[in-house]
């Protein structure tokens, strides 16, 4: 997108769209936007947050070269990317109890969902702590596991439509 020339809020913005197919395949699956999409559309949008974080902070002097001024680019010594990443994967554990809240998935997946969250903080908190491209790429990694893992125990622990 443009923006990702221009600000270092693009990953922010970034996120909207990239969290809104999984809206759209709800919607069309139950023929309506209700708070399962919500739900949906708030964990991808937080997912995508932390994940870009990691990336960011990995390939911080690339983008940099390439002129696109990103917060791990711009934050050269790490902390405002450290609280970025803490604060988004601490706003993704909280909507991750949203699929419960609004009924769509049960107990099971929410036990899941806090253990996944927690596990994925920890790696988040590792990155704030040292500021490393391999805590970077722990981030990164565990949050390539920590999606799909959610979306499938909120598939095998869906509540009755």
């Amino acid at each position: 997108t443009p923006l990702k020339r221009k600000t270092p809020l693009s990953t922010m913005v970034g996120a909207v769209p990239g969290a809104i197919p999984p809206v759209l395949g709800w919607t069309a699956a139950r023929g309506e936007l209700g708070p399962g999409a919500l739900a949906l559309f708030s964990i991808l949008f937080f997912w995508q947050l932390p994940h870009f974080m990691a990336i960011g902070w990995m390939y911080r002097d690339d983008y940099a070269r390439a002129g696109f001024p990103m917060i791990p680019v711009l934050d050269r010594t790490g902390g405002r990317t450290a609280r970025h990443t803490v604060g988004w994967s601490l706003a993704l554990l909280l909507a991750s109890f949203l699929p419960t809240i609004f009924g769509v998935a049960g107990p099971f997946y929410l036990a899941a969902a806090v253990v996944l969250g927690f596990v994925f903080l920890c790696f988040c908190i590792g990155l704030a702590r040292t500021r490393t491209a391999p805590a970077a790429r722990l981030v990164l990694l565990s949050s390539v596991v920590y999606l799909p893992s959610l979306l499938v125990l909120m598939l095998l622990d869906r509540a009755a439509p």
